[in-house]
Order: C-alpha cells, then structure tokens, then sequence
C-alpha cells in the first residue's frame, strides 16, 4: 500500500511504535538500565516485524521518554539507522510552569527541539511535529523559527498534530518547507472521521467533534493522516462487563471477528482503522514486545465490506442513516 509519507520516506511503514509510556512512568525517577532494557527489546521488535517509525514527544514522561531512547541509541548506535524519528514540541506541563498551556513561538520551538536533541544523543529529527494548536500563535514568528531550524539542519520534514484543515493550510501559507503529517486521535472508539463524512447536510452533524473537511483536506493536500489512541486503549479488547452496552456488544463481535481471523483482538481494531481509504498510520502505544507483534497482524486482515459496517453499525449503536 502506498501512503502519502512515501513520498518523503519510501521506506516506512504503515504502523508506528508509540513511546509516550517509556522511561518508566510520569514521575520524577530518573532513567534506568532497566528503562533501557524495555526499550531495547521494544525497538528491536519492532524493526522485526516492519515498524520503523517512532513517534516521540518531548513531553512524555517529563522528557524522559526522549532520553530512554537517547540512551539507547549511546548503547546500541546501529538502531538509529533503521528508523525515522518523529517528535512533537508545543505543550507546557505542570507543575514546571504555572498553567498547563500550548506555546508555538518561535523561542519556545526553538529551544525545544534543541532540547530534544540533546536528549536523544542525535543532530536531528526526521520529523518535526507541532503538537497542538496554539491560539496565540504568531504565525511570522513561528514560521521564521521553523525555517532558521529546518536551514540548520535540526528537521528534515515538518508535520502538525491535533489540526483542522484550515490551520494546517494558514500554517503552510507561511512556509516553503512542507507539512507531511497530521496526527489525530482516529480509532473505531473515536470514529467521528467516519461520522463527518456521512452526517453531511444533518443535524447531528453538529455534535461530531472531528474538524469538518480535514480528511479531505489532508488527501488533497497529500498529508498522511496518523491516528494516536489506535487500539482504542483496549476499550474492546478488554475482557470483563461494562457499563455501556455498545461497546459490549462490539467486544463480542471484535472477538468473534479475531477468532475467524485468528489474530489478536486488537488486529482487529487497527485493521477496521487501516481498511479506510484515507490509508492511516495507527501509533502503538504498548510497551509490550508481544502485544506489538500481535497487533502487528492487522496487516493481514482484510475485512468485508459487510464486517466493516457491522463494526462501525454496532460501535454507534444504530445503523448508519
């Protein structure tokens, strides 16, 4: 299958290992061996089963996801050559700062990916992500730290999370460096990319929280859509009851459509994701080696047209309109 970032990176494929949960744990504890053994045996699983794309952000785990694979890279050099590194700068967390806010000026950019640099024991990323929107965004300012980073050689590609068509396309007015990526919580879970498309011209319409025409927009514009939260944090995967009676009866049929398959519950959640036409790059966010390589049989699933809507008809609740 062809993506749209194929064009930039022939090479990648179509599943991301996520690493916001590595460096053990959202504290204060410093990074250790054991830290980096974790993400020895995760990145090496990875490259074994075709993922060599790894999707960072400065912030997870207070920087110390960053670092762990900084480390690893000090210890295992050779790794670093079978991957492409993405990672996102954009988000102040407290309690370092007094308010968490989002900040895209053009110092803060700067310094950032400096700093996750620095971290990761490299000279660049290979893609830099702008992690959220930020409402007081100077777009001269952003634009001219972006393009000072990118003639320094700190990115090679610049890509956006959490963006509607029109601020990617404000954004790109700006730059002559251009955005590949746009990454969106997208998963059967979180389907309103689906809902927007086919509410059209309806009331509910206005209660579908995904941005109008992005999907469209990024087709058009040849930016390759990555879905953070894939496997729907393993809402139908799960075993045991819940208080929503959807999702129970989406689990039974996950579980009957893993059996037929068989292939992990989970293979079945990314499969129903990757079937769209939109051709999405799912981010795997489990530390765990063998869960990775189950949800990597996704790419062997090819739904029917018939078990695709059932998936989504019994997600929703009702039968589409």
């Amino acid at each position: 299958m062809t993506l749209p970032i194929h064009q930039y990176f022939p090479d990648a494929g179509q599943l991301i290992l996520g690493t916001m949960h590595l460096g053990g744990g959202w504290n204060s504890n410093p990074v250790s061996g054991q830290d980096i053994d974790q993400a020895f045996d995760l990145v090496s699983r990875a490259i074994e089963s075709g993922i060599n794309v790894i999707d960072m952000a400065d912030i997870y785990t207070f920087g110390k996801s960053e670092q762990t694979i900084g480390e690893l890279f000090k210890r295992e050099r050779s790794l670093r050559h079978h991957l492409i590194l993405q990672s996102k700068v954009g988000i102040k967390l407290t309690p370092t700062f007094d308010v968490k806010q989002y900040d895209l000026s053009g110092d803060w950019i700067s310094s950032s990916v400096n700093a996750s640099i620095k971290r990761l024991h490299d000279n660049n990323l290979d893609i830099l992500f702008l992690h959220r929107p930020d409402p007081l965004m100077q777009l001269d300012d952003t634009a001219n730290a972006l393009l000072k980073l990118h003639e320094q050689g700190k990115f090679e590609y610049l890509a956006v999370s959490n963006m509607h068509a029109g601020q990617i396309a404000w954004l790109q007015s700006a730059l002559n460096i251009p955005i590949i990526a746009n990454q969106l919580e997208m998963s059967l879970a979180s389907s309103d990319f689906v809902e927007d498309g086919i509410t059209t011209n309806m009331a509910q319409n206005a209660q579908n929280g995904f941005p109008r025409g992005t999907l469209e927009y990024c087709h058009q514009a040849g930016v390759q859509l990555q879905a953070w939260g894939a496997m729907a944090q393993g809402l139908y995967s799960s075993e045991g009851e819940h208080d929503d009676k959807n999702v129970m009866a989406t689990r039974a049929l996950v579980a009957k459509y893993a059996e037929e398959f068989g292939v992990d519950a989970n293979a079945i959640v990314l499969a129903w994701l990757m079937q769209h036409p939109s051709n999405i790059q799912p981010v795997l966010g489990t530390t765990n080696p063998e869960r990775l390589a189950l949800a990597t049989k996704a790419l062997d699933v090819k739904l029917t047209r018939e078990q695709w809507y059932l998936l989504f008809e019994t997600r929703r609740g009702i039968e589409v309109p």
